[in-house]
C-alpha cells in the first residue's frame, strides 16, 4: 500500500488518475445574481 499501489488514494495522487478513492471535486455552478436597475424618470 502507498504510492505504487493503483486502488489507493496516494496511488491515484502519483499516477494522476481519478476513481472510488480519488473522487472529482465538482465545481459548484452559482447562479448569477441580477443586478436590480432603477428606472426612475425624473419629473
Amino acid at each position: 500500500m502507498g504510492r505504487g499501489d493503483k486502488k489507493s488514494k496516494r496511488g491515484k495522487i502519483s499516477r494522476g488518475s481519478y476513481g472510488v478513492r480519488r473522487p472529482r471535486i465538482k465545481k459548484r455552478v452559482t447562479p448569477e445574481t441580477k443586478i436590480e436597475i432603477d428606472k426612475k424618470v425624473k419629473p
